[in-house]
């Protein structure tokens, strides 16, 4: 397998596709795709259609995206016979999908703005519905997503949009191979290995092949294990672990009253496996109704969220006790409840009104079994429902290590739910890349005056007067201050902050509030917590319990320290409603819970394309213990900790950084302020295994370093310096840079996000490693040039990964402001801060194509702007002036009509799709002869593409 060639794998794939039950099909062109889709429906359907009535088909099949067109896939189409009936038809059988008619064929050519000819395509039923692309073994598999990617961009509309129906892309260079769902814009982060029920992962392509794409499977996952999401439009595909654990609970309700409960680690995606097991659970006839059960109120309206978007509509949450009665006792398959509105609903006081379900068979889902179902509650439950069946999900299980004494002595989650049916811990996600690895880093020394002012680290110290102390809060709000951006890639990401109690809370919060009021920062701080008698203890419960209601009696003069806290915490929300003009306060329940919905959903929608950044960003929450368990934000990265966590309290918080979004975000960041070290060890120990310390935490700053180092020394024994890249005398040479010098900004991606982070300890400066970086730059340039000019590279086989050097709040407003600062220094300073900026410009990817007219600026117009804070609306000036001078030397260069050219822009900013040679043609004076078509249509769609880098792409950054 290792020495196979892309045509040997792609022949022996077809070949094992075929002796496993596929039809083999020889579909050369967009027109043969349509014959043969008319053949396989009409055998599919069991009838024929006249090309009248299969035309209706494909005007409808043609409606909508990609995400639209999964929805179609699903569903059935009235269809008008040519004879005045009605006929439905079918386009995919998700009952039984065995019934499906399953077809391999290779080679299929669609030319939309370009010719592409595809791999290996499944077709069922006729339609694209798995897309196979094949790489030599040697060549890196991401080029096979990138390719994807370009399809996507240059054919897949075409032809009736047909292949805009493929359901699942497989990646393969036969080593290595991975699946991934149809999405437009993903990151090659959702691509996963498929694995067996142990979770080993099967990445040889003929494994693969055998495990993942028989038939029997394939249809499976296509018709059960494909989510819609509603809330991003896009499909989603269930990892294996999350395959495997829905299928084992299927298996354990259809044989088994038993209970059991799935250990997969926090951040895995339990929401949708359980989201997933429940709608399969409630179309089961021996299944009566499928309870969700979540211990928290906020929790309940987040799962209720979430389970929407899967499957819009597909549950309601109960707003009381009523309502939950009512649906209990209603035809509503999927409830979804909070476990204190169920032990009401099974109180002497409703139980007769549900008394019918006691005999009925109910399938419990417990959210997060391990924290509030282990007390009487549960008892009760099944001791009403004589026939439930409980099922549990936790990302950290109670064991007799970790378990709590209550009323009914020691219990485990075995104890409450049986047998664990299905396992995916920590070691297993990270391995995986399903999660990220947690960079943790404990922060803080202090002088002891009866020890002589000797340094004792952080953790030595356990006094609470101490670490109470205003004087140490002070210090830890500087740091926080000083090293945030660093953190958080300038603010890309938020924060969340972890504090011992209410009391210190407030204590941070003010002092952040007063340096910030005094110029020191410009963060946007926000604070959420619960008040009450008891607020101070460390193991408050501070999050919205199911029915959580205020309690109004504590208002001023009953009880000093609760209404202290409140009259805080609406003096806080007040500060949030001025940042972000809202309205909530504490004066009741539902505006408090608003309020927290509020600031749990502005952090989650940071991971929108149309998140205002400047205007909605929230950069740091200080809680208790609100936000630690349950919630989940790819835009948070970073937990600062000052409150002793343990056990599955810390995996649980920890986690809340862990999620997977894109290259830029490498790790988990954990700063603890507290003596976790040994906490952190015991629990990653107790959640994995006694060797999973290293696998989970990062290593420290040194070794990082030395890695770093040895990534340098390897990048200097092929090019000694940066000039000398210039020297390489063959692409084979080039290629050999661009890995080495991948490998070291991988290796500075992750050193630049340690707080120890110095220039000086490592054996290359900043400028020479920016002299690298845009040589690495101007190789990516060089590629795309050759491209252009049909020039086949090696260097199209590795992928740049241009992520790694990308930097989100360098554009041009920022590079203004550096300009502006040049007014008022004197020459030598002037001087320096231009070739400052110049090579800021050299280095930034976003920013290189607007260089040359950037340096126009700064030489020619910057002497006669006397008032700095005037640079900016004589920059737009300037630029407009500019790019109205490019669009015109274009259109006369060319001989394109202005207006029409223009339209043509307008149209691929909007879009993204790259206009076809013909209405480029409409542009010129006059058309080109077919031999001059070609070279004439590239080079004006190259020049309108760099006209739309260099005064579009980036402005308002």
């Amino acid at each position: 397998m290792a020495h196979q060639s892309e045509a040997q794998l792609e022949n022996n794939l077809i070949k094992q596709l075929r002796d496993l039950g596929y039809a083999s099909v020889k579909i050369a062109d967009g027109d043969a795709l349509v014959d043969n889709l008319k053949k396989q429906l009409e055998g599919f359907n069991q009838t024929t259609f006249s090309q009248k009535e299969f035309d209706s088909i494909l005007n409808h099949l043609a409606k909508g995206n990609v995400f639209e067109k999964a929805k179609t896939l699903r569903d059935r189409f009235q269809l008008n016979k040519d004879d005045g009936t009605s006929f439905y038809v079918r386009f995919f059988n998700t009952e039984d999908s065995a019934q499906n008619i399953y077809q391999v064929s290779n080679q299929i050519s669609l030319e939309g703005s370009y010719k592409n000819r595809f791999d290996v395509t499944i077709l069922v039923n006729g339609l694209p519905l798995v897309q196979i692309e094949l790489k030599r073994s040697g060549i890196e598999i991401k080029e096979a997503f990138n390719q994807i990617n370009r399809y996507q961009l240059h054919s897949f509309w075409s032809n009736h949009g047909l292949f805009q129906y493929v359901q699942l892309f497989v990646i393969s260079n036969g080593v290595n191979t991975k699946y991934l769902a149809n999405n437009k814009l993903q990151s090659v982060k959702q691509t996963f290995f498929w694995a067996d029920a142990n979770n080993k992962n099967v990445t040889d392509l003929t494994e693969f092949t055998a495990a993942f794409l028989n038939t029997a499977h394939l249809g499976n996952m296509i018709a059960h294990y494909i989510v819609i999401n509603e809330t991003h439009k896009v499909m989603m595909v269930l990892r294996p672990y999350q395959y495997f654990a829905t299928e084992a609970i299927i298996k354990q309700v259809k044989t088994s009253s038993d209970n059991a409960y799935i250990w997969h680690t926090t951040g895995s995606g339990k929401t949708l496996t359980s989201f997933k097991a429940s709608q399969i659970l409630m179309e089961l006839p021996e299944v009566h109704k499928v309870v969700f059960v979540v211990d928290r109120k906020d929790l309940d309206y987040q799962t209720m969220n979430e389970f929407n978007a899967f499957k819009k509509g597909s549950v309601n949450g109960s707003s009381d006790t009523q309502s939950l009665l009512k649906q209990l006792t209603d035809n509503t398959k999927l409830v979804l409840t909070t476990i204190q509105k169920l032990n009401n609903a099974i109180s002497d006081r409703f139980k007769n009104s549900i008394d019918t379900l006691r005999d009925k068979k109910i399938v419990f889902i417990f959210d997060e079994c391990h924290r509030s179902q282990f007390g009487e509650t549960h008892g009760r439950i099944t001791t009403f429902f004589e026939k439930s069946q409980l099922i549990g999900f936790t990302g950290t299980p109670i064991f007799a290590e970790n378990a709590s004494k209550n009323d009914l002595g020691k219990r485990t989650t075995k104890d409450l739910f049986g047998n664990c049916l299905h396992k995916y811990v920590i070691t297993d996600a990270i391995r995986d890349e399903n999660v990220l690895r947690f960079g943790i880093e404990y922060v803080g020394k202090y002088k002891n005056k009866s020890k002589s002012f000797i340094d004792i680290d952080v953790e030595d110290i356990d006094k609470q007067e101490v670490l109470d102390s205003e004087n140490r809060i002070t210090k830890i709000v500087d740091y926080i201050i000083a090293y945030h951006n660093q953190k958080t890639f300038n603010r890309e990401y938020s924060a969340l902050f972890a504090v011992s109690s209410i009391k210190n809370v407030i204590k941070y919060y003010d002092i952040f509030q007063q340096k910030k009021l005094a110029g020191e920062h410009d963060l946007r701080i926000a604070t959420i917590f619960t008040f009450g008698a008891n607020e101070e203890s460390e193991d408050a419960q501070d999050f919205l319990p199911g029915d959580y209601e205020f309690d109004m009696a504590a208002e001023p003069g009953t009880n000093y320290q609760a209404s202290h806290s409140r009259d805080k915490l609406d003096q806080y929300i007040a500060d949030y409603n001025g940042m972000f003009g809202t309205s909530f306060s504490t004066k009741d329940g539902q505006q408090f819970e608003n309020y927290f919905k509020n600031i749990s959903q502005r952090l989650k929608d940071r991971e929108k394309q149309t998140f205002n950044h400047d205007k909605d960003r929230l950069d740091i929450v200080l809680v208790v213990n609100m936000m630690l368990t349950g919630f989940d934000a790819k835009k948070v990265n970073t937990l600062y900790v000052d409150k002793n966590l343990k056990q599955h309290g810390l995996i649980q918080a920890y986690s809340r950084t862990n999620r997977i979004l894109g290259e830029q975000k490498s790790q988990g960041n954990i700063l603890s302020f507290r003596n976790l070290k040994k906490a952190t060890d015991e629990a990653i120990t107790l959640f994995s295994n006694k060797d999973a310390v290293e696998v989970v935490t990062m290593p420290d700053y040194e070794h990082i370093a030395e890695k770093f180092d040895d990534a340098l020394t390897s990048l200097r024994e092929i090019t000694p310096t940066f000039q000398s890249v210039d020297d390489l005398q063959s692409e084979e040479d080039e290629a050999q840079f661009v890995l080495a010098f991948r490998k070291l900004l991988r290796a500075m991606n992750v050193l630049q996000s340690y707080t120890d982070f110095d220039w000086e300890d490592l054996h290359i400066d900043e400028e020479e490693f920016k002299g690298f970086e845009t040589k690495y730059l101007d190789l990516k340039d060089k590629v795309q040039r050759d491209t252009q000019k049909e020039k086949t590279s090696i260097l199209d086989d590795i992928d740049f990964e241009l992520e790694l050097i990308h930097r989100d709040k360098i554009g041009v407003a920022y590079i203004l402001k550096l300009v502006a600062q040049m007014k008022g220094a004197n020459t030598s300073e002037a001087k320096a801060q231009r070739k400052a900026i110049i090579d800021l410009l050299g280095g930034d990817i976003k920013l290189r194509s607007k260089r040359e007219l950037i340096q126009k600026f700064i030489d020619e117009n910057m002497p006669f702007i006397k008032d700095g804070d005037s640079i900016e609306d004589e920059f737009e000036k300037f630029w407009q002036d500019e790019k109205i001078l490019a669009l015109g030397k274009i259109c006369e260069d060319e001989h394109l009509d202005k207006a029409q050219f223009k339209s043509l822009i307008d149209a691929y900013i909007y879009s993204g799709r790259e206009p076809i040679k013909d209405e480029v043609f409409q542009c010129l004076d006059n058309r080109p002869s077919i031999l001059q078509a070609r070279s004439i249509g590239d080079r004006i769609i190259a020049k309108m593409k760099e006209y739309v880098e260099v005064f579009v792409r980036g402005m308002m950054a």
